[in-house]
């Protein structure tokens, strides 16, 4: 069976008891804080993936790492141990994610900005187009990137609004080399 088939199941059996307990904000933040953990420290996933280190061990490693975590989460990650499936968690973390932003009808997009852009900006991008993806709202990200010269550019999953200066120069350039030939 894939990763990905193998991290989805996890995922939907976690959002299910998230769902159930009305813990889905709570569990996904600590998701993040896991899903960061394992994919800035490479030294605890090689230990947890190491076949000479026993079972019980990489659960003691586990249950002292994320003590402040609910116990979902724990037991999700000691049930990922104890069946060899470490290499899935970020993955794991990832469809969670999937899973509530499908439950809240909302979409993780990131806006590319010559500056940071204030909460009402980011209020007005997010409705106008979560209206246009058939969504009730985005949670975006603002990065900074100088390169636009100015306006925006979204990326809305693999979709991008481009509304920046760069961007629009850039067409203009394509139709005049296009309209050359």
């Amino acid at each position: 069976m894939s990763k990905g088939i193998v991290a989805k199941r996890y995922a939907v059996a976690l959002f299910q008891l998230a769902q159930e307990q009305n813990a889905i904000d709570q569990i996904e933040s600590e998701l993040q804080v896991v899903k960061e953990v394992f994919t800035t420290n490479q030294d605890l996933v090689d230990v947890l993936s190491h076949p000479k280190v026993t079972n019980e061990m990489k659960k003691s490693i586990v249950k002292e790492a994320f003590t402040n975590l609910s116990q979902q989460v724990v037991n999700t990650l000691l049930l990922l141990v104890d069946r060899h499936r470490v290499d899935v968690v970020t993955e794991v973390v990832s469809h969670f994610v999937d899973q509530a932003n499908e439950f809240r009808g909302t979409e993780d997009a990131i806006v590319y900005s010559i500056r940071p852009l204030s909460e009402t900006e980011l209020s007005s991008i997010s409705s106008s187009f979560a209206k246009k993806i058939g969504k009730k709202s985005l949670r975006l990200q603002n990065v900074i990137d100088t390169k636009l010269i100015g306006g925006v550019k979204l990326r809305i999953g693999n979709r991008i609004y481009d509304g920046s200066v760069s961007g629009k120069l850039e067409r203009i350039e394509r139709q005049l080399v296009a309209n050359r030939l």
